[in-house]
């Protein structure tokens, strides 16, 4: 069975044809010129992306022709917005907006306007991590993306995520096996009519009372957007402690904030 196999109705899913890079590159500059026969054959010659994308999803009690249509939504915006002299690998581009288009579809959020330099610095930082993944095989840390493009780590997932759709507030944040702390644990409680300053005026003085290494993971993981394994590279550590601090630290967090 072909890793791209999903049931659509009315779709031989295992017969759609791949475009090259080669041929992807000439229908864009035919679609520069007004080809819509040219932007009608980088869709279809992109399907199959579409379907490796909505695979992931297929234990959300969704739909699969659901996804698989508004997964072609983000592939048409994709193709309609993306600028070629980035010198980004269309695919590199597309990901994001189809896997936003899906997104937002399960999770019934609606979109927010972006401004054009982050969706720029999001460009710079995707070009970037491909060419520094061809050439010595892995993908750059936070850090050398920084260093390299001149902007602050936390800037790299701000511009990232401007690809995506915004998160839900019951996104799992994190799971330790037994309990799974969403986003809405982190947010103030509406039915104590908690306001957006006192909540944040919490959040503070719960993180003040906290240990330093664990306060440092948190802001690490959460705010600049770090991996566990970028973290416990930096701290010379396992990724098994920082995932255990993390956990402590969160608990920590909730307490002191009830």
């Amino acid at each position: 069975m072909s890793k791209f196999k999903v049931d659509i109705t009315g779709i031989d899913t295992n017969s759609l044809k791949v475009l090259t890079n080669e041929e992807m590159v000439t229908l864009f500059e035919e679609v520069k010129k007004g080809n819509e026969l040219a932007k009608e054959e980088i869709v279809n010659g992109n399907l199959k992306l579409v379907l490796s994308i909505i695979s992931k999803f297929r234990n959300k009690d969704m739909d699969m022709n659901d996804l698989f249509q508004v997964g072609c939504i983000g592939l048409i915006k994709a193709v309609d917005n993306f600028d070629t002299s980035y010198g980004v690998m269309f695919s590199t581009y597309a990901v994001p907006l189809i896997l936003g288009e899906v997104k937002r579809l399960i999770r019934s959020n609606s979109s927010v306007r972006i401004a054009r330099s982050i969706r720029d610095t999001a460009y710079r930082i995707l070009k970037f991590k491909e060419e520094y993944s061809n050439i010595y095989g892995i993908d750059p840390t936070n850090k050398v993306i920084a260093k390299e493009l001149g902007i602050e780590e936390y800037e790299i997932r701000d511009a990232l995520e401007s690809l995506q759709e915004p998160m839900s507030i019951f996104e799992p944040i994190y799971n330790d096996g037994e309990d799974t702390i969403f986003l809405l644990d982190q947010i103030g409680d509406t039915k104590k009519n908690n306001t957006d300053k006192e909540m944040l005026l919490a959040m503070r003085d719960a993180l003040s009372k906290i240990k330093k290494r664990e306060r440092d993971i948190l802001v690490g993981r959460y705010i600049i957007g770090k991996t566990q394994s970028e973290i416990a590279d930096e701290l010379g550590v396992s990724q098994a402690q920082v995932s255990r601090i993390e956990s402590n630290a969160m608990k920590s967090i909730r307490k002191l904030m009830e």
